[in-house]
């Protein structure tokens, strides 16, 4: 009888956390239709929404302790969804296509372009899921997937705002479609954030910071969203090669 329960049991899936995860894969979902309906805005907050919400649904497991493979294997495929192909269509809808009204070779080199990012946040996150109970948690190998969908959308979605075309920056947006890609599936390490605990106290100055960014975020979203999250792209390169060229010296010494 007892085996029965526990079989039973183990058929079932927590439902709080999966709520937050399907929340994201609506957001992810929502924002591809907003997109091939010209509302590129839209689809840019969707992602955004996508991003909080799977910020929220790991800690929600973790502090009800409903974690499970289930739901592991099923943030993962929302992920892809939300941070793989929305990013990757909603580029594509906005600037990449046009590149085919230059040419059909272009055309070509700007869908391959969104296929190049989109099959980068598939390896990125399987690469994820298998090395992550031997990896430092606080760094990422590789740029993780929702810091590249946030750089992604925060173009289109800052380009929008200003009224600047598409078409009009089709060839810088397929190099920071391609570049992002490439920098999800490198060997790049990013800080993850993970070792600060917000459950002990801070410096005063620490909430200062934070109403501060709250501040700059509301005056203008799209050009914090996007600064910032290109910064935090950028920082991986810039921190492998001051300390490749420590080592040098160290060597040299």
């Amino acid at each position: 009888m007892d085996d029965d329960n526990s079989e039973r049991k183990s058929r079932g899936i927590y439902l709080l956390p999966n709520l937050f995860t399907t929340a994201a894969f609506f957001s992810g979902f929502y924002a591809i239709v907003a997109a091939t309906n010209d509302k590129f805005e839209q689809a840019a907050v969707a992602i955004v929404i996508a991003m909080i919400l799977d910020g929220v649904d790991g800690r929600v497991a973790r502090m009800t302790k409903t974690q499970s493979a289930f739901g592991a294997e099923y943030d993962s495929l929302a992920d892809l969804a939300s941070f793989g192909l929305a990013p990757a269509l909603v580029m594509y809808e906005w600037s990449l296509s046009s590149l085919r009204d230059v040419s059909w070779q272009l055309g070509k080199l700007g869908w391959l372009a969104a296929f190049i990012y989109a099959v980068s946040a598939a390896l990125r996150l399987a690469r994820f899921n298998t090395r992550a109970s031997s990896t430092d948690k606080r760094f990422f190998q590789g740029l993780p997937s929702p810091s590249a969908a946030a750089v992604i959308i925060g173009m289109v979605w800052f380009c929008f705002d200003r009224a600047i075309a598409g078409a009009d920056v089709a060839y810088l947006a397929w190099l920071l479609t391609v570049v992002i890609g490439a920098l999800m599936v490198s060997k790049v390490s990013y800080y993850s954030f993970k070792d600060i605990d917000f459950q002990n106290k801070v410096p005063f100055f620490m909430i200062l910071i934070a109403v501060l960014l709250l501040v700059l975020f509301a005056l203008d979203p799209p050009l914090v969203l996007f600064a910032g999250f290109f910064l935090y792209s950028m920082s991986g390169p810039v921190i492998s090669v001051i300390r490749r060229v420590r080592k040098r010296s160290q060597r040299s010494d």
